[in-house]
């Protein structure tokens, strides 16, 4: 073996050493949960299919850039399960849009029968093991063999080991992952599905799927030391650097609500893995979510966050934020089926919680902080 194949190997086991410390066990629960009622949709755009050929444009070339190119960056380890809850109430009907920036299209690609929210401490944006390890999509806990579901319609553009690299590859940090390039779009960017880690796939390039349809099988294929599906939202092209919070784009139960945060610091820069704290007035009950590390996520092009904590029961909060030594309040209340948004910054604590006021121009491309 020469030199430069034992580095290799060594490196590999360093870093299975490293996703083996930070991972726990499987998370099973089994909950009942009723088929969704029709609610009011919104609209989005309509797309029709284009020459695209399967397998184009489908992933960044790592070459592109330094960060790219180390695969450490790309791991998608199995973090502690969420607490476990009792029952959640139906989605909406998709496409859910509320209000006139709303962008709920997506089903859960994973059934209701089983759980279909991320899990807690491992959102978009999140860092796990250093800073330089930022996740771009979320986990879905589940248990092996689980049916992963088309969360919308469109066509498989990828279906197989090799997403990251563009290219047949079975040491690809997705696993075996499908990409659906969907026939509907926003602001008039395409969207894109991503759906990684799968045990065995049910689809191939280029065919038409339907929401709901089953794309594969939860699995532990890829960088990853437990059973879970990751799942991405892309806009614009198939590439690891365009994904938006997925969050953002999943309905919510109905009756249920989305926190959306903007944190900076007292500068103006956007304030990177601060904790906030988000406690129920009427349960007591507490999340804890991170702001978005720094590098390899977007915000969106409207709310331009670095914070969503989805699937909050409407209701009354108290949101808290230490800084500096200091703790910073506020009370909010989240409205069924909405965003209710808040800005915060550094010493000057929290600002005004009105949504911001839209620019055309950004709206056509994702925001970058």
């Amino acid at each position: 073996m020469s030199l430069s194949d034992r580095r290799f190997s060594a490196f590999l086991f360093l870093l299975a050493l490293a996703l083996l410390s930070a991972c726990t066990g499987t998370y099973n629960p089994n909950l009942e949960v009723p088929a969704a009622e029709p609610a009011h949709a919104g609209q989005e755009t309509q797309f029709t299919d284009s020459g695209e050929q399967p397998g184009e444009n489908l992933s960044i070339n790592p070459s592109q850039t330094q960060e790219a190119s180390d695969p450490v960056r790309f791991t998608f380890p199995t973090p502690p399960p969420p607490p476990r809850s009792a029952w959640r109430p139906p989605l909406y009907e998709v496409p859910w849009a509320p209000g006139p920036y709303d962008h709920f299209y997506f089903t859960r690609p994973i059934a209701a029968d089983e759980v279909n929210w991320p899990v807690a401490d491992y959102r978009y944006g999140g860092i796990f093991f250093s800073s330089e390890i930022v996740h771009t999509g979320v986990d879905i806990p589940a248990p092996r063999f689980t049916p992963v579901l088309a969360a919308g319609s469109g066509r498989v553009v990828w279906a197989g080991y090799g997403l990251y690299y563009g290219q047949n590859n079975p040491n690809d940090p997705y696993g075996l992952a499908v990409t659906i390039r969907h026939d509907f779009g926003w602001q008039g960017q395409r969207l894109y599905t991503v759906y990684a880690h799968m045990e065995r796939l049910n689809v191939v390039n280029g065919q038409i799927v339907q929401q709901g349809d089953v794309l594969g099988w939860v699995g532990v294929t890829g960088l990853t030391t437990g059973p879970h599906l990751h799942f991405e939202v892309r806009t614009d092209r198939n590439s690891y650097f365009t994904t938006l919070n997925p969050e953002l784009w999943l309905s919510p139960p109905i009756g249920w609500g989305v926190l959306v945060g903007q944190l900076r610091n007292t500068n103006g820069s956007l304030l990177t893995e601060q904790d906030v704290i988000v406690r129920s007035w009427k349960t007591n009950q507490k999340w804890t979510v991170r702001s978005y590390g720094k590098s390899a996520v977007n915000s969106d092009p409207y709310y331009r966050e670095n914070l969503v904590l989805s699937d909050l029961p409407a209701g009354d909060y108290e949101v808290i934020i230490e800084y500096l030594g200091e703790r910073f309040t506020r009370n909010m209340t989240i409205l069924p089926g909405r965003v209710t948004y808040f800005t915060f910054r550094g010493e000057d604590g929290f600002q005004d919680d009105s949504l911001p006021v839209p620019d055309v121009d950004d709206l056509l491309e994702p925001f970058n902080p």
